[in-house]
């Protein structure tokens, strides 16, 4: 019986790691960049690099310009929004992507990235920053930029913009063993809960519970972050589909009432949208484009409209990128 609640238990954690799978060919090291201004500044800064698999982690960025900042979930990597990135230079828009360890205390990633931006943005003339965090990212970044942390973003003069999408803010439902296991269940395993708890999901094994310090207290945004467009997406029944219309492979991470909690959705500055998307569906992979979170972004300004007599050409840019996606 011992060994039937440990297995339970492993099979309940093993859901943790699904929290993203978006994906690209690792040796796609660039992306078309014609559109953006020149660069005028070459950037070595921990974190931050250019949304590819490229060993080179120099930030080139034009500093007259805004820059939009992408965090990805777990499992992932600064490669995975290579494509995104590229939509956004299309539109004249210069992105970089925060990596992390995505096992690492959410704590310490929020801190690393409060870093980074503080470290961008003194080298920015313009100083608006977009940032735009999915999944788990969505939950570092929003922590990144509240105001009552050991070690909050420091400089002043930054206007900061906060994208989340699809965060579990109020923390993970399969990961509520982790977070208030019982005596019982401490018995039943041997005490072997944290332990197992740690190993699948790394230090942040705590922080992602809803008994957690980390979710329980989100914090007030900082003074420099003037908007929130806080995306939840509704995945019951989201999955990628055969010819014949049968489910593949299910796109469903997070349900809705994983990612709303009042203190982060009634906070001042929030707009919420919902949409119906899958998981990765939203932020788009090699098998679907994220057609519905480009809207949306052009919809909040976050985005820049298509040019009327681009739109073709981006079209043939969404089939190039996510191979699945039609021309018309």
């Amino acid at each position: 019986m011992r060994a039937l609640a440990a297995i339970n238990l492993i099979l309940a954690l093993l859901t943790l790691t699904g929290c993203s799978t978006v994906s690209h060919d690792p040796a796609l090291l660039s992306y078309d960049q014609s559109r953006l201004p020149p660069a005028d500044l070459s950037l070595t800064i921990p974190g931050l690099g250019p949304c590819t698999n490229n060993p080179d982690r120099t930030l080139r960025l034009n500093s007259q310009q805004p820059v939009t900042i992408l965090v990805h979930g777990c499992r992932g990597s600064t490669g995975n929004f290579r494509a995104l990135a590229e939509v956004m230079a299309f539109h004249g828009q210069q992105a970089a992507c925060f990596t992390y360890d995505d096992r690492d205390s959410l704590m310490r990633s929020s801190a690393q990235l409060a870093t980074s931006l503080d470290a961008l943005e003194v080298k920015m003339h313009n100083k608006q920053i977009t940032v735009i965090g999915h999944s788990q990212g969505a939950l570092i970044s929003r922590k990144a930029l509240v105001a009552k942390r050991p070690d909050p973003m420091q400089n002043k003069e930054a206007k900061v913009r906060l994208v989340t999408i699809s965060g579990p803010f109020s923390g993970i439902a399969s990961a509520e063993q982790c977070g208030s296991p019982t005596l019982f269940m401490r018995v039943l395993t041997l005490g072997l809960v944290e332990q197992l708890c740690k190993i699948v999901s790394g230090d942040k094994w705590y922080e992602i519970t809803s008994a957690s310090e980390f979710i329980r207290q989100p914090g007030d945004l900082l003074s420099q972050v003037y908007s929130h467009l806080k995306i939840d997406t509704d995945e019951r029944g989201a999955c990628y589909r055969n010819e014949d219309g049968s489910c593949k492979e299910k796109d469903y991470t997070f349900s809705l009432e994983e990612q709303r909690f009042a203190l982060v959705d009634k906070a001042p500055l929030v707009k919420i949208v919902e949409i119906k998307a899958g998981h990765v569906e939203i932020v788009g992979d090699q098998r679907v484009a994220p057609v519905k979170l480009i809207a949306t972004l052009q919809q909040y300004g976050i985005l820049n409209q298509t040019e009327l007599l681009r739109g073709a050409a981006f079209n043939q840019l969404l089939s190039r990128l996510y191979l699945n996606t039609p021309n018309d």
